[in-house]
């Protein structure tokens, strides 16, 4: 995987789709809900809910992704041509065989996530999700100052009050309150000393 391959991590909401990945090496994505990046996908990597168990809210393995093509649902599942979404549209990526990582990328706080982009290079280095976030090297210099001194945050995480939902890139939870961070997209390039945090 190079640094700047376009990797995809996907949803897998039951075992028998990653049965699916593994023995026919296809996974499929509704047209309507697929990202628009799609045919610049290299790799796809695959997040597990609450229906895997004990390995739930991590991703564990990933695979090249060899050619889509879109199909009908009845398409891929013959034998399902009862179902309600059988003449819905897909798209189904061709894949390479399974690559296991040497250790998994877990999510601390067990978020529901549809899809996520990120590189080969934060792909390699990801120790949890927030790793692979990350709109601007400024949002990615704010989570490394807050990891290296040891704050727990959330990022591009959406938060919801009584009258509204709000998306933040942090989300810092504090025991007298919490924190959202919102930042900005400015074309400046600020100083890494910029990032420290005093305790």
């Amino acid at each position: 995987m190079d640094a700047d391959d376009v990797v995809l991590v996907a949803l897998l909401n039951h075992p028998r789709d990653l049965e699916i990945v593994r023995a026919e090496r296809w996974y499929r994505i509704p047209a309507k809900h697929a990202p628009a990046h799609l045919t610049r996908t290299r790799y796809v990597a695959f997040y597990l809910t609450k229906s895997f168990g004990e390995i739930k809210w991590t991703i564990r393995e990933y695979a090249p992704v060899r050619g889509h093509e879109l199909v009908r649902r009845r398409d891929l599942f013959p034998d399902e041509i009862d179902h309600p979404r059988a003449n819905d549209a897909y798209y189904q990526l061709q894949l390479g065989a399974l690559i296991e990582l040497p250790r998994p990328i877990v999510s601390r706080s067990g978020r529901r996530i549809l899809f996520i982009w990120t590189t080969g290079d934060k792909f390699s280095r990801a120790v949890e999700i927030n790793d692979l976030l990350g709109k601007s090297a400024a949002d990615d210099a704010l989570w490394d100052a807050l990891k290296s001194s040891g704050i727990g945050a959330e990022r591009q995480i959406v938060i919801r009050d009584h009258r509204a939902r709000y998306r933040v890139d942090f989300w810092i939870s504090c025991r007298r309150g919490n924190v959202a961070v919102v930042v900005s997209d400015a074309p400046r390039k600020l100083p890494s000393s910029c990032w420290k945090i005093q305790n």
